[in-house]
């Protein structure tokens, strides 16, 4: 039978009015009469409270009075239907609800039942709420009227609008004490029985009986409506039968997959069958609702009836439930467990453990549905008794675990989301017997889930968040659980179970270790009981399982295990830096035997049973026995460490992980058996040949950093005497330092230091202490090929120069470690203390590179003269030769007569001969070859400790030096006054008779000779000439160069320069006192000697000048440019130096192609630097010569050569100087002579000015080139990832860079600050653009490095460029710049901003004057500056947030004066260009598209000034009161700035697109300000009243922007509402209708009315909640004024549409409490609208956008659920189980479905694809289905078909899907929604 057979539904409540026959009838007329007019009082009459009764008793009486007999109808029903239940109203007293009351009971009793079945839908509503707010008094009237008139009704009828019945009754329930809860209590269950009676026997047996259907609408209302939970909760208590029926004793049940879908079973009572069918799953939500209810008494009352009615073992949750929903309530109950109270923690427990734990928990724990008494289950299978654990186990143990696994398995970024499931986790570790079962099972997952959450990268206060909880939960969780977990992830991830699947063994293990690695670094593992049991167990398991990996991995496959095997290493390393040193030598208290360590055992084996006896070990501790004892005792786990990382050793060789750890491990045990010492040492000899033998790349360097570790710590760790003795040691010492030897070469300088380090690591453990310098010495003859050469080689040279370079400070240090070492068998060989007393401990390789000098013809001798005369440490040289020298035999001896006897003797007196000329030779070669720096070290004194005592010679019978008459303890004495007296005792000795070393004797004297010779002349001496120019030198030099002859160029270079400086002669040219700074004075060249030189030749030369041959620039640009001639560059350097003074005339000629020379030889050595630190080069690739040296050498050349053109410049700037007189004639006369000499001036000053343009290009060049370098200095590598072992050889090389290229910047800006500067801002300007911000910061970072460019001299360079680009007529000639740059005086502007806000606070007293008189000038003469004064603005705001932070000069008067100029820049930037001129341009420009790109340019200029004006002024409002202080002055400017910005934007004609985010930044600062309180709410109410404010694309600033100020406005402002409220007119058709000019008028009316209805939408929508409750009854008023609107009303219906705009911002925006008064009106508004969409409705007074706005209303009524709105939701859709499981022949009642169905009926589904389908909505929130987005491209005619028809198909079971799915209502999203429907202009009429 139909639902609705009986009763159809009307088409609309006003419909329902027509009376049909009776219409006709004089005496019904007559009676509609008298209601109508009753009627009419409501609207008219109703001031007070007691107006209402009067209304209400008059209409009363007008139905009792003049009813006519026999008549069963209410004559305009939907009206008095609509006014009673506004007389329902909460606000109203009681007595207007009781007498409202009594005209309902009138009303239903003069309906008989099938009337008021049929009008139900008119009544109800009114009804049902009043429940809930009823006083006393009026409780009894109206259950009266349910139980009388309502429960009675056809129970088809009531199955429509049970859940709404069932939700009005649920108040009365709540109080249990009360009188009405046993009336409401009758009420539901005669509700229940009525619905029970609908199902007759027409039904089939497939249908929903009444029962069934009555305990889903209640379980739906309890989930949907929270305010009525705790009714239901009590009718639930007294009524939901007990559903503990046991699970059968099957081992695999019946799942609910396998029941039908009608849930009919057998097994099941019928009263259980009523409860868990249809749906089961409402069931389980209506409990997981409640123990999610917030508050505490419900949830605890849901737990109750958990463990009274719903058991974890009842067959309903497992036979009925899906397990998807067992998940959901078991988690929903365990969640209360995050409240932290107690009294639900212990329900908890019960329900848990099951009927038997709930007298152990609590006696107030109501008893689990069990026989009294039961202390358990029994199964029926077999009768056991459960105890409470194995309840919990077999029944709610794995769906707790599965829901807490997909909880931590939720990928939510939500901090609180993610740390919900660890709270839940330790609150039940609380019990151990659910604690126990369960954090086993879930430990991993959440630490996976943590670590995951850590990957994401979310933020760091997040993480940090998640990160307490979890450590938290890992602190209560057991350590050998834990350990137990991570082992077994260890050894999984390891093992290697056959070595045949060795490909297919590489499934990315490294994950799991990763998360072991993240366990061991984020949480505490320092547990006591870790520490000595468990994490020396792990660190064994990995150390083990690592060896057995690699003991089945080929050596092929070790490359792709590497990852795998470093994180286990690093997993390693990182667990025995946790143990503490006292473990191993604690025994462990086990008492069992433990097996030996056999030798004769297989060691794998003995592996494999360890492992084996572990994880028995920790399965044991797992199954709670307790007594289990250690499987191995903590010194045989160090032994057993020990073991295994040698022999990892010794498989891997120089493994660096392997003796990282072995080195570790080391140190934890310092005592070392003899047989692992012995097995050690053995794998590190090994190791070491290995290395030694193995090709040297630069990834093979920190296994032997690792090698020389584990030797240090053996070394310490062994006794001295064995360590003495080993002769292993004397083997593996010269490996490792033949090994480091290849990596301290400069060609590769990437692990340099780090190198160096290692040697002396090795020289301090080394038994001998000339070991590591005999090595030395040996490894410099050693060729490539390997084997022993006879000559020193150029490579060993460049080697040992960089270990002499970084061994400055090491040596001490490694001295001090040796001396310390205090091993007695440890003695040096050779002369007794020799070692210890030498100023220089590697003599040895010192002396064979000093060799080098006796043979100038070799490639060695160029090399060590280079690097003698550019060393800084030459004092240390001086010193050991000279104390070599004094310790040498024949100076030893006394001047006396001896005789040489024998030829021994003889042969005794010329080796003491050779060796006094071989160490004066050498002192001689030093002083000739580095003359630049030796002659201080000569000057210095005599060090008594170093030099003074007796030494002692190698004979025992050696007699003591012989004193010359100055006695060598004269204090004072100088080691040139020394190496003096020497050399004189030498030449006096001439009577001691020689017989067989006379030649050795006068080669002596000779070097004697030599050596005073060059102490006395000094550096350096007059150069010979007489050799003449010949092109074939130039010629023989060039090919030289092409043939990398070095030993050639230097004799050519000297050979040309003597030449060339024979046949030139210079002349000084005249100086006069009008000049620029000499770069002399500026610039320090390192080859000042030569232009010394060539400065005092200068005052002697002769008059006449020749230019050097073009072949002479062209040899020296190839010789400088060849990377062959690079080793002896700087010799090329110092020919340039003195051929530049040559070059007098045409020196501008030459300046440009050298100083381009040297800018790209410069950059292809940089670049090659950085590709060896990239990587990007490899280990073996050839380098000419050592880069640092060769880019010194460059960058000295091209300093000279600046230096020297800038000299040339300044002269000749200030020969020009002179061409006009100091004293002009003034007059007629002057001005023509003037006039006659003009152009010969002229000409002067174009060739001064073009080789003054020559001079700074060149200096742009080398600020560029140099900065390149300096930027890579600071930076680093960039994005690459540097590795560690390189850091320090990178930071040394960088740091030599950034030094050298500091210094010729330092030059350079001292000699040219302003173009220097502008060529940084260039560079600081195209990184901007490019997005550098890398490079962009190093541009600061070297201005602020700088002496040259501090804050003094920068900020006035920039004034001047700025000056030089605006007005360049008012500076000095010398203050301009040349333009060489390409910048705007916009971007110099910029560039201040920056560079002042980077500057220190400090440095304002620096700039402070030259600021002042800056901006001062430029208002007196602002007009230059029109396109800077908005930045010059932000400028001076930075200037007064910098005096806000510093405290020098009169703080009153600085702030003072600031604040003037601001505000005068102010008024000038606005003054000169107008905000709206400007803007009205961009508007004119951009309307009409113009062809010329000129003025495209122009106008896109002009738009971005505007827009830079808007956007400073946004970022200094914020701040302006610290820069004006002044209140009134605070008040000025924002009145400047809102008549300039503000009122041009609001009132331009681009109005709203022209407004910006930094407009509404300056409405939202102005806001804050008290000074701007009127300026603003002005501004902003003059905006919002524009008719253009609702434009489609304002909607991009509409919530980040307006919405914001809205709501400060309606916080301040509370008159904003009313006044928008007074603009709705009511709805008028006077005069109007048939006047001229009606439809004009009418939508004239209607626009206005649309856009003031907008307003309050926005407003209301934009402001806090329930910002306008004071307001809602005069707009309640204005809307129900709206709503009478009709087609040729003005305004007309077509304002409807924005009606219910506000009605949606109302619903959004304010509390459900306050809205008692809007639903009858929206009930019946919208019952009327939806209806109109039937097709035999009207369709006159709504139109499609209307009914597009009234389901939109309808949606986010739909979506918010409001409690009110679910009594009237049945109204519109299907909101019970029906709208899922509908019956057979089912019709709708609710609206919608009827509209579906009738629209269904007339059209086919045509455009059924295009419909909103609820499956894209997002889970976990609840979205409108009627979005913006989804209609915007559906044209109006089909947007019935379209959308409208699909959403009224859908809108029902989505709104049940949404309640089962039990989704949060997503309120952004209808905000979001309504915001576009707002600003959607196109809905204007």
């Amino acid at each position: 039978m139909p639902v609705n057979a009986n009763h159809p539904r009307p088409i609309s409540p006003a419909a329902s009015d027509d009376a049909g026959p009776n219409r006709k009838d004089k005496g019904y007329r007559r009676y509609a009469s008298n209601v109508e007019r009753a009627l009419s009082l409501f609207d008219t009459a109703l001031q007070e409270w007691a107006d209402y009764i009067a209304f209400l008793g008059r209409l009363l009486k007008a139905a009792l009075q003049s009813k006519p007999p026999g008549t069963a109808e209410i004559p305009h029903k939907a009206v008095v239907a609509k006014r009673l239940a506004q007389c329902l109203d909460p606000v109203l007293p009681s007595g207007v609800h009781q007498k409202a009351l009594e005209v309902y009971a009138y009303v239903f009793a003069l309906l008989d039942k099938d009337g008021l079945s049929r009008d139900l839908t008119l009544y109800l509503p009114g009804l049902a709420p009043t429940l809930s707010f009823a006083s006393l008094s009026v409780k009894p009237a109206l259950l009266s009227l349910f139980e009388v008139y309502i429960v009675p009704l056809d129970p088809l009828m009531l199955r429509a609008a049970l859940k709404a019945i069932v939700l009005a009754l649920l108040p009365g329930l709540e109080e249990e004490t009360s009188e009405e809860f046993a009336r409401s209590h009758n009420l539901l269950n005669r509700l229940k029985n009525a619905v029970r009676q609908g199902k007759t026997k027409h039904n089939p047996p497939s249908d929903v009986s009444g029962d069934q259907y009555f305990w889903q609408n209640l379980f739906l209302a309890s989930i949907t409506s929270s305010s009525r939970r705790q009714g239901a909760l009590a009718y639930l208590v007294r009524e939901l039968p007990r559903l503990s029926a046991h699970v059968a004793s099957d081992p695999k049940p019946k799942r609910w997959g396998n029941v039908e879908k009608n849930g009919s079973t057998e097994d099941l009572p019928h009263e259980i069958e009523a409860v868990a069918s249809p749906e089961p799953g409402l069931l389980v939500r209506c409990f997981a609702a409640g123990l999610q209810d917030e508050q505490l008494l419900i949830q605890r009352g849901f737990l109750d009836l958990l463990v009274t009615h719903l058991p974890l073992h009842s067959a309903v949750l497992h036979l009925k439930v899906v397990p998807r929903d067992l998940e959901l309530l078991v988690m929903a109950a365990a969640s209360v467990v995050a409240r932290r109270e107690m009294s639900l923690n212990k329900r908890l427990w019960t329900w848990f453990l099951g009927p038997g734990a709930s007298a152990e928990v609590d006696d107030s724990i109501p008893e689990s549905p069990v026989s009294p008494g039961s202390s358990g289950i029994t199964t029926p299978a077999n009768g056991h008794r459960l105890s409470p654990t194995e309840y919990f186990e077999q029944y709610g143990l794995k769906v707790l675990i599965n829901g807490i696994k997909k909880s931590f398995a939720n990928d939510s970024l939500m901090p609180a989301e993610k740390a919900r499931p660890f709270r839940i986790c330790l609150s039940l570790m609380d019990r151990w017997e659910i604690g126990g079962l369960v954090a086993p099972r879930v430990f991993l997952p959440a630490m996976e889930s943590v670590w995951r959450y850590q990957k994401t990268n979310p933020h760091n206060e997040a993480l940090s968040e998640v990160l307490r909880s979890a450590i938290v939960f890992f602190d209560g969780v057991e350590s050998s659980l834990i350990w137990a977990e991570l082992i077994q992830i260890l050894y999984r991830a390891l093992e290697v179970k056959d070595p045949k699947l060795e490909k297919a063994m590489v499934s990315k293990p490294d994950g799991q270790l990763g998360l072991v690695l993240f366990v061991i670094t984020n949480f505490n593992i320092r547990d006591e009981e870790m520490l000595a049991f468990h994490i020396p167990m792990a660190t064994l398991v990995v150390l083990i399982s690592l060896r057995l990996r690699l003991e089945k991995i080929s050596d092929q496959s070790r490359e792709e295990e590497s990852d795998t095997v470093q994180t286990g290493f690093k997993i390693a390393i990182q667990l025995l830096d946790v143990i503490p040193d006292r473990v191993f030598s604690l025994d462990s208290p086990a008492q069992t035997p433990h097996p030996t360590l056999s030798e004769n055992e297989n060691s794998t084996y003995q592996n494999r049973q360890i492992l084996e006896r572990v994880q028995r070990f920790y399965g044991w501790l797992q199954r709670r026995s307790e007594d289990v004892d250690p499987p191995i005792k903590n010194k045989d786990i160090r032994d057993l460490l020990l073991h295994n990382a040698i022999q990892i050793v010794i498989q891997v060789g120089y493994f660096e992980r392997g003796l990282l750890f072995l080195d570790k491990l080391i140190r934890k045990s310092p005592c070392l058996d003899g047989e692992d010492q012995e097995q050690l040492m053995s794998s590190l000899l090994e190791s070491s040949y290995d290395v030694a033998t193995h090709d040297r790349g630069s990834s093979k360097f920190p296994a032997v950093a690792a090698l020389v570790s584990a030797l240090e710590t053996i070394s310490n760790a062994a006794s001295p005497d064995a360590w003495a003795s080993d002769h292993r040691v004397r083997h593996i010492l010269p490996n490792l330092i033949s090994s480091l030897w290849a990596y301290i070469s400069p060609s590769r300088p990437r692990h340099n230091v780090e190198a160096i380090r290692c040697i002396w690591r090795i020289y301090s453990i080394s038994p001998d202490s000339q070991l590591v310098e005999g090595t030395i010495a040996t490894l410099m003859f050693q060729e490539e090929t390997g084997h022993r050469g006879q000559h020193l080689q150029i490579e060993a040279a460049h080697r040992f120069t960089t270990l002499w370079a970084h061994s400055s400070s090491t040596t001490n240090s490694a001295s001090d470690r040796r001396s310390s070492l205090s091993r007695s068998t440890r003695k040096s060989t050779g002369r007794p203390g020799k070692i210890n007393n030498e100023p220089v401990i590697i003599a040895r390789p010192l002396l064979l590179l000093l060799d080098a000098l006796f043979h100038p013809k070799t490639e060695l001798f160029l090399f060590t003269v280079s690097w003698l005369q550019s060393l800084s440490s030459i004092q240390n040289i001086i010193d050991f030769l000279v104390h070599r020298l004094r310790a040498t035999a024949y100076l030893a001896e006394k001047p006396s007569n001896p005789t040489a006897t024998n030829d021994s003797d003889a042969d005794d007196a010329t080796n003491d001969v050779e060796e006094c000329f071989y160490y004066l030779q050498t002192v001689s070669n030093l002083v000739q070859y580095s003359q630049t720096n030796v002659w201080a070290s000569l000057a210095s004194r005599m060090d008594s400790a170093t030099f003074g005592g007796s030494q002692q010679s190698e004979k025992a019978d050696v007699i003591e030096p012989a004193k010359t008459s100055s006695d060598d303890e004269v204090p004072g004495k100088t080691v040139q006054d020394y190496l003096m007296q020497v050399c004189m005792r030498i030449l006096e000795q001439h009577n001691l008779k020689q017989s067989r070393p006379g030649h050795e004797t006068s080669a002596v004297r000779q070097t004697c000779v030599s050596l005073l010779q060059q102490m006395l002349l000094g550096p350096p001496s007059a150069i010979p000439l007489g050799m003449e120019l010949d092109g074939s030198l130039i010629k023989t030099l060039n090919w030289s160069v092409e043939q990398s002859d070095l030993l050639l160029q230097e004799p050519l270079m000297n050979l040309i320069l003597i030449v060339l400086k024979a046949q030139m002669i210079k002349k000084d040219p005249i100086i006069t006192p009008q000049r620029r700074p000499t770069s002399r004075e500026t610039i320090r060249s390192t080859s000042q000697a030569s232009l010394s030189t060539e400065r005092s030749e200068k005052d002697r030369a002769s008059t006449w000048q020749l230019t050097p041959t073009p072949a002479l620039l062209e040899s020296l640009m190839f010789g400088i440019s060849s990377p062959n001639s690079h080793p002896i560059l700087e010799h090329w350097v110092r020919f340039l130096g003195g051929c530049l003074p040559l070059y007098t005339g045409n020196a501008f000629q030459i300046i440009m192609p050298l100083v381009d020379c040297f800018v790209k030889s410069i950059e292809s050595v940089f670049q090659g630097v950085r590709a060896t630190f990239e990587g990007t080069v490899s280990a073996g690739s050839p380098m000419t010569s050592e880069p640092i040296t060769t880019l010194n050498a460059l960058f000295n050349g091209l300093e000279q050569v600046l230096a020297r053109g800038h000299d040339q410049l300044t002269q000749d700037e200030a020969q020009s100087a002179s061409v006009k007189s100091p004293e002009q004639i003034q007059g007629f006369f002057g001005n023509m002579v003037s006039g006659v000499f003009a152009s010969e001036a002229q000409k002067s000053r174009s060739a001064t000015a073009n080789n003054h343009l020559t001079v700074l290009l060149c200096f742009k060049d080398a600020v560029r080139v140099s900065f390149n370098m300096w930027s890579w200095g600071d930076a680093g590598l960039g994005g690459l990832s540097r590795d560690t072992t390189t850091s320090a050889s990178f930071n040394y090389t960088s740091l030599r860079l950034r030094n050298r290229t500091r210094r010729i910047l330092e030059h350079l800006f001292a000699a040219e600050a302003l173009e220097c500067t502008e060529t940084l801002v260039e560079f600081w300007h195209g990184a901007d653009s490019r997005d550098g911000t890398a490079q962009s910061s190093s541009v600061f970072n070297l201005l602020h490095t700088l002496e040259g460019s501090r804050p003094k001299n920068t900020i006035p360079a920039l004034f001047n460029a700025i000056y030089s680009r605006t007005n360049p007529n008012v500076l000095d000639p010398m203050r301009k710049s040349t333009l060489t740059s390409d910048l705007s005086d916009v971007s110099l502007a910029r560039f201040l901003n920056v560079y002042t806000r980077s500057m220190e606070d400090d440095a304002l007293d620096e700039i402070w004057a030259d600021c002042m008189t800056f901006l001062r000038d430029v208002l007196s003469n602002p007009l230059p500056h029109r396109q800077t004064l908005p930045l010059l603005l932000e400028f001076t705001a930075f200037l007064g947030e910098k005096i806000d932070n510093t405290n020098f000069g009169d703080q009153q008067k600085m702030r003072r004066d600031l604040g003037d100029l601001f505000v005068r820049l102010l008024a000038a930037t606005f003054t000169i260009k107008p905000l709206a001129f400007s803007q009205d341009l961009f508007t004119s420009s951009s309307d009409e598209q113009s062809n010329h790109d000129s003025v495209n340019e122009v106008d896109t200029r002009k738009a971005t000034a505007s827009d830079d004006v808007v956007n400073i002024i946004a970022s200094i409002l914020p701040k302006i009161s610290k820069i004006l202080g002044n209140t009134d002055r605070v008040s000025a400017a924002t009145t400047t700035i809102s008549t300039q910005i503000l009122l041009p934007t609001f009132r331009g004609k681009s109005f709203p697109r022209n407004v910006t985010a930094s407009t509404l930044d300056i409405l939202m600062t102005m806001s804050r300000m008290p000074e701007a309180l009127k300026t603003w709410r002005k501004d902003v109410a003059d905006a919002f009243n524009d008719p253009r404010f609702f434009h489609a694309g304002s909607i991009d600033y509409a919530e980040s922007g307006w919405m914001p100020v809205l709501r400060q406005l309606a916080l301040l402002d509370k008159d904003r509402m009313p006044d928008l409220l007074s603009r709705l007119l009511p709805p008028t058709t006077a005069g109007i209708v048939f006047g001229v000019g009606a439809t004009s008028a009418r939508i004239e009316a209607d626009r206005k009315a649309q856009l003031n209805l907008r307003r309050v939408a926005f407003l209301m929508l934009s402001a806090e909640n329930d910002t306008f409750v004071v307001n809602l009854n005069g707009l309640q008023e204005k809307l129900v004024d709206l709503m009478t609107a009709t087609v040729a009303s003005s305004p007309s219906s077509t304002t409807r549409a924005e009606v219910y705009m506000v009605l949606r911002a109302l619903i959004l925006k304010t509390s459900p409490i306050h809205l008692a008064s809007f639903w009858p009106v929206i009930n019946t508004e919208l019952y009327d609208v939806m209806s109109s969409l039937n097709p035999a409705g009207a369709h006159g007074t709504y139109n499609i956008p209307c009914v597009l706005q009234a389901a939109k209303l309808l949606d986010i009524l739909l979506t918010i659920a409001p409690d009110d709105f679910q009594l009237r939701e049945w109204l519109f859709i299907t909101d019970t189980i029906d709208a899922v499981y509908r019956p057979s022949g089912w019709k709708p009642v609710a609206l919608v479905d009827g509209l579906a169905e009738s629209l269904d009926t007339k059209a086919s589904a045509v455009h059924s694809a295009n419909t909103p389908s609820i499956n894209n909505t997002q889970q976990g929130m609840r979205k409108p289905l009627l979005t913006w987005n989804t209609i915007k491209d559906v044209p109006k005619e089909s947007m019935i078909d379209r959308i409208l028809r699909p959403f009224l198909r859908q809108v029902s079971i989505n709104a049940f899907e949404s309640t089962y799915r039990m989704e949060a209502p997503d309120r952004k999203a209808c905000c979001e929604d309504l915001l576009r429907d707002l600003f959607d202009d196109f809905t204007f009429v």
